[in-house]
């Protein structure tokens, strides 16, 4: 099974529009940093101009985020791209005869269940301004070990 990047490939895509907001910004410059391809980070944009996270000018190259960066949360990118899709999935097909296999799914689907609710609650606490001076402070690292 596959695991999605939807999520930190949207983030990604809203982090390069801040960051790079006074360029042109085509799907294909924005993919060659994502390394993927044009059609994603289209279907991608398209998500988040649906949840109000960007405007976009049809036949334009100047995708902007729709509010602040501040008053983005890792939550509302998260519910736009993913919405209500578990991050964790049980095996329901078990032993019920079993006591692991009979037991496993409460047990586990629990813990599973704090676990969503913790990472929901740290994602409600960052904003892309965070991740954006993240990355920034990155950069000056690397530029700085570069002498």
């Amino acid at each position: 099974m596959r695991i999605s990047t939807r999520f930190s490939d949207s983030v990604h895509i809203l982090a390069f529009l801040e960051i790079h907001q006074n360029q042109k910004l085509s799907s294909e410059l924005i993919a060659n940093s994502l390394k993927t391809s044009p059609v994603v980070v289209r279907r991608l944009m398209s998500n988040l101009r649906q949840a109000g996270l960007i405007d976009t000018k049809r036949g334009s190259a100047e995708p902007k985020l729709s509010k602040g960066p501040d008053e983005i949360t890792l939550l509302d990118i998260y519910l736009t791209v993913e919405g209500d899709k578990q991050l964790f999935t049980l095996d329901i097909n078990t032993n019920s005869d079993d006591i692991v296999g009979g037991n496993i799914q409460n047990v586990l689907g629990t813990y599973y269940e704090d676990a969503k609710l913790a990472a929901l609650r740290k994602f409600n606490n960052v904003s892309l301004q965070d991740i954006i001076e993240s990355i920034l402070v990155e950069q000056k690292e690397k530029e700085h070990h570069v002498d």
